[in-house]
């Protein structure tokens, strides 16, 4: 049977059906902003299913089947209410031993969907012994071959974010038809790894009514090699040190960006149209849409561990920036100024007192804070914005979320950029560390002595100390 007869099936056959509204939600969705075809969903039967797990793949055989086999290890109530849904792409000027892995990738998938042996493929050994233990548990798996030539993703059409489109849009497809709450749609990446009690724990999480959209809590597994282990430790360091100073400011764009960590609900995803087709930094704007819209929650009862490996796919995120430090041995030890931080929470801070202020007493203010801060909000129109903001409201709450709908998670990074180009350049990490941990009154056990650059052993203490407040 048919993806679109199986879903239309399905649809018809709930007792409770979304109303009206909803249905010309979906369908306006399907229309205007979808991946759409060419690609279709290759997997089993889709009753019952309430989540689905969506994992782009490009020439990820080595490891996609390590993290099915992770989320294998969850337990059987779950699997059988969870979609783990592939999305193995490529584009068409990708390389062809690329090609030749998703093909190879696709060949297995298929044979795991339809329960059968691998005819024209064997893999070593070591790879058929994950590959079993993903066939003896009750996986649901489905996969969509963007790939195979005519179904590629074009060369100019974004890059992951089009791949993880693709996954989540055939999600919300499956989705609509499911009749218990939440309806999930969980991001994750083929390289990285999940615990047994990871689907029921951010089901439960997501079940609390909290907010539409989660945040898994992450570590990046350690490499067995000296360099590739201090480059995640200090690109780690730099991620939550941004969040602890986000944190410090109260920002509400305060939230890890990493797309193996998401979760939202399928309502969310259709309320901000969906994932955009970026090449990178796709899962940043996703989540600047989904915040604007309700609060995400961070969920610490379980963690996903994403690799640590170089990469050059894109041009930015943690394989690109792994692979700079690698490079460099003096790179990765420079981290904004805790001042920016302290710019940013005054800025903040007086946008929650000024419903009844004007652009131009605002900008003054903004310059007793600090020269740097208003200079940015002149060449950002702010004396254009606020009077669109302020005209369009009528209480000081709904003033406050329209502000932040303008400065949002990229205008947050926009400051902190111009401030550290213009004013305050970046400051060694202990340094930074110390300024931030004493602004946001968290105490240290360990040593974070000023000057020279921390051994790897001392860098990873700091890391762990770091994961626990962000």
């Amino acid at each position: 049977m048919g993806v679109r007869r199986q879903l239309l099936r399905s649809a018809s056959s709930c007792l409770k059906r979304p109303v009206m509204k909803k249905d010309s939600l979906l369908n306006d969705y399907f229309t205007k902003y979808s991946a759409g075809p060419p690609w279709t969903l290759q997997s089993g039967n889709l009753e019952g299913v309430d989540q689905v797990v969506v994992i782009p793949a490009y020439a990820e055989k080595d490891l996609l089947f390590t993290t099915l086999a992770s989320l294998a290890a969850n337990s059987d109530t779950e699997l059988k209410k969870t979609l783990i849904l592939c999305v193995i792409n490529n584009k068409t000027d990708a390389p062809a031993a690329d090609k030749d892995n998703n093909r190879q990738t696709l060949d297995i998938l298929n044979a795991l969907i339809s329960r059968q042996s691998f005819p024209e493929f064997q893999p070593a050994d070591d790879l058929l012994f994950t590959i079993k233990k993903i066939a003896e548990r009750p996986v649901r798996l489905g996969c969509i071959d963007a790939s195979t030539p005519g179904l590629e993703i074009p060369a100019r059409t974004g890059g992951v974010g089009m791949a993880r489109k693709i996954g989540m849009d055939m999600a919300l497809h499956i989705l609509k038809s499911s009749v218990d709450e939440p309806r999930l749609m969980i991001s994750l990446d083929a390289d990285t790894i999940v615990g047994p009690d990871y689907l029921m724990s951010v089901r439960k999480a997501m079940s609390s009514g909290k907010a539409q959209t989660g945040i898994v809590s992450y570590e990046h597994r350690m490499p067995e090699d000296e360099t590739g282990k201090r480059a995640i430790c200090l690109y780690e360091i730099f991620l939550r040190y941004w969040m602890l100073g986000l944190q410090y400011a109260s920002s509400p764009y305060a939230f890890h960006s990493i797309g193996s960590t998401i979760v939202t609900e399928a309502d969310a995803y259709l309320a901000v149209r969906g994932m955009n087709r970026r090449e990178a930094g796709e899962d940043f704007y996703f989540l600047n849409k989904l915040a604007k819209i309700g609060p995400i929650h961070r969920i610490r009862e379980t963690v996903v561990y994403p690799s640590a490996r170089i990469s050059a796919r894109v041009p930015f995120g943690t394989g690109a920036a792994v692979e700079k430090i690698s490079r460099d041995e003096n790179s990765g030890y420079d981290l904004y100024d805790p001042r920016v931080f302290s710019i940013l929470k005054k800025w903040l801070d007086l946008m929650s007192q000024s419903f009844n202020l004007s652009a131009s007493r605002i900008l003054d203010m903004a310059r007793d804070i600090d020269p740097g801060l208003e200079s940015f909000l002149t060449l950002r129109g702010f004396k254009l914005v606020w009077p669109k903001i302020r005209g369009n409201v009528k209480d000081q709450k709904t003033c406050e979320r329209q502000f932040h709908g303008w400065f949002d998670g990229f205008q947050t990074l926009k400051l902190v950029n111009y401030l550290t180009a213009d004013f305050y350049p970046k400051v060694s990490m202990i340094s930074a560390l110390k300024g931030i941990l004493e602004m946001s009154d968290i105490k240290y056990s360990g040593s974070l002595t000023v000057g020279g650059i921390p051994k790897t052993e001392d860098a990873i203490s700091i890391l762990s100390y770091l994961r626990m407040h962000t």
